[in-house]
This record gives C-alpha cells, sequence and structure tokens, in this order.
C-alpha cells in the first residue's frame, strides 16, 4: 500500500505532457470567465446601487451596495459545502459544468433586472438573490480548479502550475474591467446623457435648479457587460465539455476508495477539523483581506473617497493588475524552492506595515487638492446623545438627528474629522477651521437643508475642498493608454504594490491548502476554510471598512479591520502551519483510509 502511494508520487514528479497543461490551460480560461461574470458586480457596484437602492440617502445606498456585493461572498462557503461534496462524490469535471452554468445565467439575468422605479423593493431583493446564486456557484468553483490542476501538475512544480488558477480572480477582474471601460466609452460616446429621475419619475433638480444629468452607461449601459456574459458562458462550457476527469479521482473511483460521506469525513473528526482551522486563521483569513483590500477596496477608496472619475479609476486598477498579475506565477514558482508558508505570511506582514502610507499616497498623488484640504482641522460638536451608528444593513434606521446630518454629509465630501461631545439638547456643529456651520434636525426643520449645505459648502471650499467638479488637480484618464504623466504613472505603480502584495499571498495558496488534505477529501477539505477566508474575511471588507471610516471620520480607520486580520494570520500561521508541506508527497495517504 505506502509503496504504491510513493510511487504515485514519483508519477507526478515527471513533466507534465501536452495533453495535461492543455486541459490545465483550459481548466484556468473557463475559471477566468466564472470570475469575470462575479466581478463585473464588483466593479460597478456604484452605479448598481444607484439603479437598485433608490429609495435611500447616498451613504446609505453606497452601504448597501457594497453589501449586496458581499452577498455573493457570505454564501461562498455553503456553495463549498455542496459542490465540495459532489466534486468529491461524483468527480471534479462534472461539478465544473454545473457550477458555471449557475454561474452564467444568474449574471446574464442580472442585465435583464429593472431597477426599483420599477419593480421597487422586489428589485434589489431579486439582485441579492442573484448574487447569492454566484456566490453559491463560486463556492464550488475555486476548490474543484485548484485540486484539478494540483494533482496534474508535477510534485516539485505544484506551486507554479496552481499559480495559473490564482491567477484566474486577477484576469477576470481585468476582463470585466476592460469590456466594462470599452463599453462605457462606446455607449457614453454615442448615446446622450440623461436625467436623473425620482422613484415618482420626475427630473431631480440640481442646486441651481437644473436638472442632474447622468451618463447614458450610468442610465442603461451597464447592462451590457451582464448580458454579453452569455456569450462567455457558452465558451466556458465548450471548455469544460473538453476536459478530462482527474486521473487520482478516476482511479480512486475505479477502485472503489471515495469518500461516501466527505462532509464528515472532512470535518467530523478533530484530526481533520483541526486543519481546516488551521487553514483558515493561520492562511487564508490574511490572504483574503490583503487581497480585497489590495483589488476591490483599492478601486472603492479610489473612485468613492478619492473622487477619481470611475472611468479613470478602473484604467488605473486595470494597469496595476496588468504589470503586477505575473507576481502570481513568480511567487508560486518560488513556492516550489523555498516553501508556501513564508510567502503567504510575508505578504501578510508587509500588508500590515505599509497599508496607512499607501493609502494615504493614494490620496496624496491621486487628488492633490483633497489631500491638502484635509490639513485643515475639522470637529463635530454634538450632544452625547445625538449621533447614531450609520451602518444600516437593513434599511430601517432613519438618520435624521443633526449629528447624524453632519456626519453623513462631511463623509459625502471625504473630509477627515473628529467627534467632540458638548452639551445635551444642542444641534451639532461643524467647525471647519474658523468657520461654524449650525447642523439640523431632518425630522422637525427640514427646510434648514439649503441654507445647511450652501453654508458647509462655502467652508469646505474655502478651506481647499474641490467640490462641484471643478478640480483640475485628480488624476484623469481621458483614453486607456492616457497615463504617461509623473502623477498618472506614480499612482499606478503605487496601485501595483498592492497588486503585488496580493499576489504574494494568493499565488502559494492553492498549492498549500491542497497539500494539507488527502485525496479522497481534498475538495470538501480545502474549500471550506478557502471560502469561509475569502468569502466572509475578505467578502465583508469593503462594507466594514466603509462604515468604520464613516464612523470614525477618518477616511483611513477602515484599514484597521485588513491589518488586524492579517496581523492575526501571522501570528497563528508562524506557530501552527506547518512548514515545508511543497515537499509533500500529496498521494501518500491514498491507501491509508
Amino acid at each position: 500500500m505506502a509503496n504504491h502511494a510513493v510511487n504515485v508520487g514519483h508519477a507526478r514528479a515527471r513533466p507534465m505532457t501536452r495533453d495535461e497543461k492543455k486541459v490545465i490551460l483550459a481548466s484556468s480560461a473557463g475559471t477566468i470567465f466564472e470570475w469575470y461574470d462575479f466581478y463585473l458586480y464588483g466593479s460597478l457596484a456604484a452605479i448598481i446601487g444607484a439603479q437598485f437602492f433608490t429609495a435611500f440617502p447616498e451613504a446609505t445606498r453606497n452601504v448597501f451596495a457594497l453589501l449586496a456585493f458581499a452577498a455573493g461572498f457570505l454564501v461562498r462557503p455553503f456553495g463549498a459545502l455542496v459542490f465540495g461534496s459532489v466534486g468529491d462524490l461524483v468527480g471534479r469535471k462534472y461539478t465544473f459544468l454545473i457550477t458555471i452554468l449557475i454561474m452564467g445565467i444568474s449574471t446574464f439575468i442580472v442585465g435583464l433586472l429593472p431597477g426599483y422605479a420599477s419593480w421597487g423593493i422586489a428589485a434589489p431583493v431579486l439582485l441579492i438573490a442573484l448574487r447569492m446564486l454566484q456566490g453559491l456557484a463560486l463556492g464550488g468553483e475555486y476548490g474543484g480548479a485548484a485540486v484539478y490542476v494540483a494533482e496534474h501538475a508535477p510534485a516539485n512544480r505544484r506551486g507554479y502550475y496552481t499559480a495559473f488558477i490564482q491567477t484566474t480572480a486577477t484576469l477576470g477582474l481585468l476582463l470585466s474591467l476592460v469590456v466594462i471601460l470599452i463599453v462605457q466609452s462606446y455607449v457614453n460616446n454615442n448615446y446622450p446623457m440623461q436625467p436623473v429621475l425620482d422613484l415618482a419619475g420626475n427630473a431631480v433638480l440640481a442646486a441651481d435648479g437644473t436638472p442632474q444629468m447622468i451618463s447614458a452607461f450610468n442610465a442603461w449601459g451597464w447592462r451590457i457587460p451582464f448580458l454579453g456574459s452569455i456569450v462567455l458562458l457558452g465558451i466556458s462550457l465548450y471548455i469544460r465539455l473538453q476536459m478530462e476527469e482527474s486521473p487520482a479521482f478516476k482511479k480512486m473511483k475505479e477502485e472503489g476508495r471515495t469518500s461516501k460521506a466527505p462532509m464528515k469525513e472532512a470535518f467530523g473528526t478533530w484530526k481533520n477539523g483541526k486543519i481546516a482551522l488551521i487553514a483558515l486563521f493561520g492562511l487564508t483569513a490574511g490572504q483574503a483581506v490583503v487581497w480585497y483590500s489590495g483589488q476591490f477596496y483599492a478601486l472603492f477608496f479610489v473612485q468613492n473617497v478619492v473622487k477619481v472619475d470611475s472611468f479613470s479609476a478602473n484604467v488605473f486598477i486595470a494597469w496595476a493588475l496588468i504589470l503586477g498579475t505575473g507576481g502570481f506565477l513568480f511567487f508560486g514558482g518560488l513556492s516550489d524552492r523555498i516553501g508556501r508558508k513564508p510567502i503567504i505570511l510575508a505578504g501578510c506582514l508587509l500588508a500590515a506595515l505599509t497599508y496607512f502610507p499607501v493609502f494615504k499616497g493614494i490620496t496624496h498623488i491621486a487628488n492633490p487638492a483633497l489631500h491638502a484640504a484635509q490639513m485643515v482641522p475639522v470637529t463635530v460638536t454634538h450632544a452625547p446623545d445625538d449621533c447614531s451608528f450609520q451602518f444600516n444593513p437593513t434599511g430601517t434606521a432613519k438618520f435624521t438627528s443633526s449629528c447624524d446630518i453632519a456626519k453623513a454629509a462631511l463623509a459625502r465630501a471625504s473630509v477627515n474629522y473628529q467627534s467632540v461631545e458638548g452639551a445635551a439638547g444642542t444641534p451639532a456643529v461643524i467647525r471647519v477651521g474658523e468657520t461654524e456651520i449650525a447642523s439640523y434636525d431632518a425630522a422637525t426643520s427640514v427646510a434648514e437643508k439649503p441654507r445647511f449645505d450652501a453654508a458647509l459648502t462655502a467652508a469646505l471650499t474655502e478651506a481647499g475642498y474641490p467640490l462641484g467638479g471643478q478640480n483640475t488637480t485628480v488624476a484623469k484618464a481621458n483614453h486607456f493608454f492616457d497615463i504617461f504623466t509623473v502623477q498618472k504613472l506614480t499612482l499606478i505603480a503605487i496601485l501595483t504594490y498592492l497588486i503585488l502584495l496580493v499576489t504574494m499571498v494568493y499565488g502559494p495558496i492553492a498549492a498549500a491548502l491542497v497539500e494539507m488534505f488527502p485525496t479522497r477529501i481534498r475538495y470538501s477539505g480545502l474549500s471550506l476554510p478557502y471560502h469561509i477566508g475569502n468569502g466572509w474575511f475578505g467578502g465583508l471588507l469593503p462594507a466594514t471598512a466603509f462604515a468604520i471610516s464613516a464612523q470614525t471620520g477618518n477616511i483611513y480607520a477602515g484599514l484597521w479591520y485588513a491589518i488586524t486580520v492579517a496581523v492575526m494570520t501571522v501570528v497563528i500561521g508562524l506557530i501552527f502551519v506547518p512548514n515545508n508541506t511543497h515537499r509533500k508527497d500529496i498521494f501518500a495517504d491514498d491507501h491509508a483510509n
């Protein structure tokens, strides 16, 4: 028995055949399309939020949009449980076909779904339901892809070849950004702007009495990338149908050694359950927050906090992805020589040490006027019981107090401020430099809103805040190759650094997880900790970071969430994650059960 297991390991150490490489490349290509479908929403979250959460204030709408994005991540562990079992029971290939069908059809339907103005509350409910279907499908996808490639790869090149699967998430995001940029450019250049309508169908007026306008892409063009995904679904299905089953799984099935209850076997005993916990807290949790900080929160931060327009923000992130994606293969290959653990934990530690200066650098480079204005001290003096925690996932809370009005207005303008407790029963007062602006209670004094808005805008403008769209210092790209200035190249370099941190933690993670579980429960075993880490710790990061920043009055405070989780992973990983798993024969235990 033992000798047979060792021989399998030796067989895996030979160079890969042409057919095996073709299978792995086909698997990677199909996975890129699946990630493309999933990330379309993340790339368009702000625009979709305006369509499906119209009834809520702007600050709440942004949180809702991010929570809808996170909904797809919340259910990923459940997809891992369901499809992990299917993959260990019936095979890797057929599970791939199921997951791509669910993902592709759900994405296509998002493109057809009417907005809040047409269907009311049913629209956001259905949107979140579709996001959850996407999350279930993705929950079954990653584990199968990682296992499938690892079981084909030579033992001494497992990190390198599984790193191709690791590139698929970033390449899927890049593909979604490129498609969005092309569609956005075409639609906005060929179709006129449209007025913003309220729920009654009337035009929303700006402060000067003219109708507020939005681009054609924001109004309806955003649907095209979702509808176009049906073409990618057809390509993906064709690719998946050409794939062969994993030879290790086929052999186990022929010999009748597949697990009859993979979930129970993987997590029903302390021996295997402990491995899953170590994988979660010592590897994937930290990897997840670094990944989502470097890609998704960075995009959200540049666009919504630093106030770079969405087209330019997508261009800068796209270039960073292009420049940094090779890091997945580099660090995956490096892990074959020095191990997975040192690289992953080093990436987490570097992120924890550098996030604050890096994100402050993004503001300084991308919007110098905003960065300079943030040096002016701003305070909100409020009564002890006047402020609410403005994280409202249910949409039932009404933020009408003078303190809430003041803080929401400052958050929309990306103002850093401090809260000061004042006398009971007094309205909140904003102090910008030497200028004071009294807030108002929206429940009793709604007529005060124009006065408050005008006074606050004037005070912030005098303090140097670039309001009203006249900021000539903000980084702007007029087309995809309009990046060759010192400001824009520096910004892309900073964003590329964040992507390289992503490649450090994510490049070797698939091989590290594969090496922790035996073949018979490998799909189930690695899928759950991976998707809890990435679905919950990572997927909730944008909404959590935004809420923390809004609550504290500091646009960088949300970074503490990622830093805390990354440091936790470094500590737990150093103590409990085994060393030198890259030298392990992953088939050695196949005949021990």
